[in-house]
């Protein structure tokens, strides 16, 4: 199912409060008890690597801090959410209703997390995605309880790529995207800033999750007459299309740039050489010389002995977020809409990005954005090195959000090109 079915489902039939969410019945906490969190997370499927990241980095953040806040025990459920969206919908009821947690956290699928997004939507639990990504929302389909914190949307982070690609020359593209949405929102984003600035998409290739033999699709690039060719791939898919794609020999003679996901920790740290140089963006680059960066990657190599990945990152950073929310409401997070308000009031501070970080007006943090490049480092092992910066890229990137907003969602079938 895609987005627009998962927000439009019976659940938000019901009649709705002023506030656009529906409260269940919720008795607090005493306060001077554990906060308890549900952390949910693909730990089996094929993006099983990133959903292990995901558990790794959220538990160091609270490791740090004594598992204690505000004089309050952290006490954190894990759940497996398989990457499926009927999973993890059982399983985020299991943590509220069974559970009785004060708050959701996690999910790394599009799919799983809309599915738990139209959930927390009728009963007003709080849910943190930090890599939850699809667009609507914090656009057209905002569930204000439903927060990226450390998140970004799906289209944020290609837009960059798409404007360096346009400066290195490149004017023919083709695109190569796993079949879902938060690949046809990656690739939307980059796909409507190239050729609004002139580029010109000649093809677009779409492969369900979890292909095994992408020869076919490289086959049919390979003859595409192309500059360049922007690959969505994440998970197993990325590391096997890379593989595949050195070994058509098309690396060195098809420059190949991809999405942030495409040369993450989680994929390149067991791989060579069919890694190397590859160009993609993201906010965060692992190769930072950056001293917030570096002093965080240093201490979760030395945890967990390898180089931090996009999950790892992203969720010690968005529990860095809330927890210091919580450390300023004093422990006391009762009050939902008390709660909500003072983490989208808030700034990520101290973060291993290196400079604060603000949530926009509709709920989607702004960042610096690097265009980076793998290299290899001093180790010998490959990492995402910064080339360039783009500063203060927003979730509707140079466009007035009015305006972009009347356009339809990205889909498969809408991809935001100009003709």
């Amino acid at each position: 199912m895609d987005r627009r079915q998962f927000l439009k489902t019976s659940g938000l039939a019901l009649a709705a409060t002023t506030t656009g969410t529906i409260s269940a019945p919720f008795v607090a906490r005493a306060q001077s008890g554990p906060i308890r969190i549900g952390l949910m997370a693909p730990l089996s499927g094929v993006v099983a690597a990133g959903g292990r990241e995901i558990v790794e980095g959220f538990n160091m953040y609270w490791q740090e801090k004594g598992k204690s806040v505000a004089g309050r025990a952290i006490e954190i459920i894990e759940e497996d959410d398989a990457g499926n969206p009927d999973t993890a919908l059982q399983k985020a009821r299991r943590l509220v209703e069974q559970a009785k947690v004060d708050f959701l956290f996690g999910n790394l699928l599009a799919n799983t997390g809309l599915a738990v997004a139209n959930y927390v939507k009728t009963n007003g639990v709080p849910y943190f995605i930090p890599v939850i990504a699809a667009d609507d929302l914090t656009q057209r389909d905002r569930v204000r309880n439903v927060i990226r914190v450390a998140g970004y949307t799906a289209s944020q982070m290609p837009r960059p790529l798409a404007d360096w690609a346009l400066k290195q020359g490149y004017k023919r593209i083709a695109t190569i995207a796993q079949d879902y949405s938060f690949g046809h929102e990656q690739c939307a984003g980059f796909a409507q800033v190239f050729t609004q600035g002139g580029g010109q998409i000649v093809g677009q290739l779409w492969n369900p999750l979890n292909t095994a033999d992408f020869s076919p699709y490289i086959g049919q690039l390979a003859n595409m007459n192309v500059d360049a060719i922007f690959a969505m791939e994440l998970g197993a898919d990325a590391t096997r299309f890379l593989k595949q794609y050195s070994d058509f020999g098309l690396k060195g003679n098809i420059p190949l740039l991809g999405a942030q996901n495409f040369t993450d920790q989680s994929v390149i740290r067991t791989m060579g050489p069919e890694c190397e140089g590859i160009i993609s963006s993201a906010h965060f680059a692992e190769g930072s010389d950056n001293p917030d960066t570096q002093k965080f990657v240093k201490a979760y190599s030395e945890k967990y002995g390898k180089l931090p990945s996009l999950y790892g990152f992203s969720h010690y950073s968005g529990a860095m977020w809330v927890g210091q929310v919580i450390e300023k409401l004093n422990g006391d997070i009762s009050n939902r809409d008390a709660f909500i308000d003072a983490v989208l009031n808030s700034q990520l501070a101290n973060s291993p990005l290196g400079r604060p970080v603000r949530f926009d007006e509709f709920g989607n943090p702004v960042y610096d954005v690097y265009i980076r490049k793998v290299q290899k480092n001093a180790d010998g092992k490959y990492w995402n090195v910064p080339i360039e910066t783009y500063p203060n890229v927003s979730q509707f990137w140079t466009y007035k959000p009015e305006e972009y907003l009347k356009s339809p969602p990205f889909s498969r079938d809408y991809q935001g090109i100009k003709k």
